[in-house]
């Protein structure tokens, strides 16, 4: 019998091209195909190539996922920065697994209330960090049995742990709406809050910002931030993103700084204020040590006008371009040439991003006006972590049906629309009936030329309910204060603010608490004045009746 031969008929060609854009991980894959051998990351200790740092995050995938990490699933990093750390955070993205960088500066009890709230997978920790968990640990119930990954060393645990796995790529897709990252913007309370955002709004957020920072390939960026930080991704995401290279510090040390700019010829670095005046205030600082730098960017908290002047006197042929912006999702960016005769706005908001300003009513304020700040934007996060209630409380719909992210914060605008901080809404000061900003206060204060920093707060007052108090520091080469200078200091400032703003006193200390984006703690500084004024009334007795 003669038997008929089949075939088969091929598919028809497609009609169209289909194509998902990149993510992050994928542009660590295509440098290192273009450019294998040019550096991606240098630390104190190595200089990491594209190719090695897509081999080494392809190892830790494939490291995760043979523990058992699934996909959505969530991987802390509790480590002090190091190209380990980004190799880490592609390694966890690669492995279509979610990052959750921890602040070292949190307590115990914080740092496990993150890793149950995140349901954490896995815990890369230096030995440290270990030591400091060890007692509590087993209360992180949703760790993996081999869940705990030290890094101590070039040849011990995460080292090793590394080089025993494939570094060929992770045979896992990652979708837009996969999500990529927690990061927790407190960790003192019983409810903290994971900002969540997906694969695409956060490479969409580093696009916006690489832009409207003037990252190029060229570009060399210097990182001196805890990278647990979402300001420490901005240096470090965007020099990335184009294909530049990051110099990654583990602690902000300003002459050491300096010494890196010169010799690495850095031409970009995103820092907080104080960091800047630190760097100024440098016993070696010279601009032509820093005439390399061709874009600074200025965010965390406001930079002061007076500061933002002697940056840009120093710093020659620099952009200087601050930034006022959320880790849940929003920018805007003053731009050296719109700063003229507005150096105390943060500009206009960047591609994408839109916002209005709210009275105490939730009416809209036109122009010319202040309220709180609401904003929209196409990298926004998609929610706090396991708190819809969060989330609920920081939404605001208009009568558009149009919803908006509060952020919090108090601004005005001028007439053209350029946004002024004037203040955090929860920092204000309410004397006597009358609205008392913070801000306007430190402004004043930091042209007295022994104000370094400053941070005023409010107190409880018997008569006013309460009324402004101002926590500084000398400004480096001061001489020490004497008797009597807090008094001075007091008195100047009483001099030129208005007599609403008028304050009790000055204290003189020699640090302020910081977040690690360089924000003064204001609940800190207020909750120790009160400890120490509660002290010394039980230490004195009651005031006798007169």
């Amino acid at each position: 019998m003669q038997t008929m031969s089949t075939t088969t008929t091929p598919a028809d060609p497609p009609t169209r091209f289909e194509f998902t854009g990149p993510l992050l991980p994928d542009f660590v894959r295509l440098h290192a195909r273009w450019y294998p051998h040019k550096a991606a990351l240098i630390d104190d200790q190595v200089t990491l190539s594209w190719a090695d740092l897509d081999r080494r995050s392809n190892a830790v995938a494939n490291g995760l996922r043979a523990l058992g990490v699934g996909k959505g699933d969530s991987v802390a990093i509790l480590l002090e920065s190091s190209v380990e750390y980004v190799e880490m955070l592609y390694g966890t993205w690669k492995a279509g697994a979610v990052t959750v960088p921890l602040n070292l500066a949190v307590n115990e009890s914080g740092l496990l209330l993150m890793l149950q709230d995140a349901a954490v997978r896995v815990l890369f920790c230096s030995p440290a960090q270990r030591e400091r968990l060890a007692a509590r640990l087993d209360e992180a119930t949703s760790l993996l049995p081999d869940g705990i990954i030290v890094h101590d060393g070039p040849t011990g645990g995460y080292a090793g742990w590394r080089g025993r796995q494939s570094p060929a790529r992770p045979a896992v897709v990652i979708g837009d709406e996969d999500p990529c990252n927690i990061i927790y913007s407190s960790g003192t309370t019983a409810l903290p809050k994971g900002i969540k955002h997906v694969h695409r709004r956060r490479i969409q957020s580093i696009h916006e910002l690489a832009l409207a920072h003037r990252y190029h390939y060229g570009a060399v960026s210097i990182c001196a931030i805890g990278l647990y930080s979402n300001t420490a991704w901005g240096s470090l995401l965007c020099a990335l993103l184009v294909g530049g290279t990051c110099i990654i510090r583990q602690r902000f040390d300003p002459p050491a700084w300096i010494e890196d700019v010169e010799r690495y010829r850095v031409t970009h670095t995103m820092m907080a204020p104080v960091m800047f005046q630190r760097v100024l205030e440098a016993p070696n600082f010279r601009p032509a040590a820093v005439s390399s730098l061709q874009a600074v960017i200025s965010g965390g908290a406001p930079l002061f006008e007076g500061l933002k002047r002697r940056v840009m006197e120093n710093f020659p042929g620099c952009a200087v371009i601050e930034l006022y912006g959320l880790t849940e999702g929003f920018m805007t960016t003053l731009q050296p040439e719109e700063a003229e005769g507005r150096l105390a706005s943060v500009g206009k908001p960047v591609r994408g991003n839109d916002y209005i300003l709210l009275d105490d009513h939730d009416q809209e304020v036109p122009w010319g006006g202040s309220g709180e700040i609401c904003v929209r934007s196409v990298h926004w996060m998609i929610g706090y972590h396991n708190r819809p209630d969060a989330t609920r409380e920081a939404s605001f719909t208009d009568r558009d049906g149009v919803q908006w992210l509060r952020t919090g914060d108090v601004g005005r605008t001028d007439q053209d629309g350029y946004l002024y901080i004037i203040d955090r809404k929860k920092d204000m000061i309410l004397s006597g009936a009358q609205n008392i900003y913070p801000a306007d206060i430190e402004a004043v204060m930091l042209e007295h030329p022994l104000v370094g920093e400053v941070g005023v707060i409010g107190v409880p007052d018997e008569r006013w309910g309460e009324t402004p108090v101002a926590i500084m520091v000398l400004r480096a080469g001061s001489p020490p204060a004497e008797a009597g200078t807090a008094q001075a200091i007091c008195a100047w400032t009483n001099e030129r603010v208005g007599k609403r703003q008028r304050i009790r006193e000055v204290r003189i200390v020699t640090t302020l608490p910081r977040n690690p984006n360089g924000k003064i703690l204001k609940r800190e500084l207020r909750r120790a004045y009160i400890a120490e004024a509660q002290a010394v009334a039980r230490a004195t007795g009651p005031k006798e009746n007169r």
